[in-house]
């Protein structure tokens, strides 16, 4: 897949996840890898700048595998921003889909 999509769509990627539950940085590598071929370091800098912006929150919780992990908790801010970039998503895809079908053409 062209990086830039993956780029463009990982944010969203992101803020759904951590909409249905708190994640781990590597856990959210995983569950977005099972559908999007991704690494782990694109996910950490966007981490961190979501982070500064206010869409989540961070709490350490202990592991049984090694060092505390760091969790990230969506804010209502997140949810938000999270919905708007939802919404925009369907509408952005409609409009794609309509151009390669050939639907809305002006003639």
């Amino acid at each position: 897949m062209n990086i830039q999509f993956k780029k463009g769509v990982l944010e969203l990627c992101v803020l759904s996840i951590l909409t249905k539950k708190d994640c781990y940085g590597y856990e959210l590598v995983n569950d977005i890898s099972k559908n999007i071929a991704i690494s782990e370091g694109t996910i950490y800098p966007l981490l961190r700048r979501l982070t500064k912006e206010g869409l989540f929150t961070t709490y350490l919780k202990e592991s049984k595998e090694g060092p505390p992990r760091k969790y990230y908790t969506l804010t209502e801010r997140g949810k938000e921003v999270k919905d708007a970039l939802t919404n925009e998503w369907f509408s952005f895809v409609d409009g794609v889909n309509n151009i390669i079908k050939g639907e809305n053409e002006s003639e």
